[in-house]
């Protein structure tokens, strides 16, 4: 019997509650636009979603298409691409469902940001569910550096741009409509990490 690391793998835990909550489900497919090392991917490749997948980084869509190779053999290599977020090749609405961990946080500036958001919006079909987990500076407001705009240096040292509930308020607006409401997780003063759960609207005007 599989364990519960071998399962699931290093999922992240607001993503599993989206899987609780029945919002991701079998015959679903899933396109994670900036899979890393494909930690989100383990269940679902497992479970036989058709699975998308995009990085900048051949080495980690190598990974992920290894892990592939064992965990969904039928799955075709074409679904896994390396490619920036913005540029990605996948048609356009093809996807129920689109992650972005840990992802636009990466973005270079204001511009940045919107065309990697855009990416990910245009690959979701009308009615999909939009995952984001992201950096911002929400609770730790007088804690950030700023470099310039929504850059900041974080207490741990690294770089981001951040966003604020305003922003992401502002975004949704346009894009359709929470289907959670923002959690930001705090860890120990360090940086803030935001989850951000929206549902494309059939008439969204982003």
């Amino acid at each position: 019997m599989a364990t519960l690391q071998e399962q699931f793998g290093q999922i992240d835990i607001y993503l599993f509650d989206q899987m609780l909550k029945g919002r991701i489900a079998p015959g679903m497919r899933i396109l994670d636009a900036g899979c890393g090392s494909g930690r989100n991917l383990v269940y679902l490749l497992r479970e036989g979603y058709e699975v998308f997948a995009v990085d900048a980084d051949a080495g980690q869509v190598e990974r992920v298409r290894r892990m592939a190779q064992t965990l969904a053999p039928r799955l075709s290599a074409s679904n896994l691409r390396v490619e920036a977020v913005e540029q990605m090749s996948f048609d356009d609405g093809c996807a129920d469902v689109v992650l972005s961990s840990a992802v636009l946080h990466f973005a270079r500036d204001d511009a940045h940001f919107e065309s990697m958001l855009r990416g990910c919006w245009r690959v979701l079909k009308p009615g999909g569910l939009f995952f984001c987990r992201l950096a911002s500076s929400i609770g730790m407001e007088n804690r950030m550096q700023q470099i310039q705009g929504r850059r900041y240096r974080l207490p741990d040292g690294s770089e981001r741009y951040l966003v604020d509930e305003a922003l992401l308020g502002s975004f949704t607006e346009r894009m359709g409509e929470m289907a959670d409401p923002l959690k930001t997780t705090v860890v120990q003063n360090q940086r803030a990490m935001t989850t951000w759960v929206v549902r494309k609207s059939a008439q969204s005007g982003f």
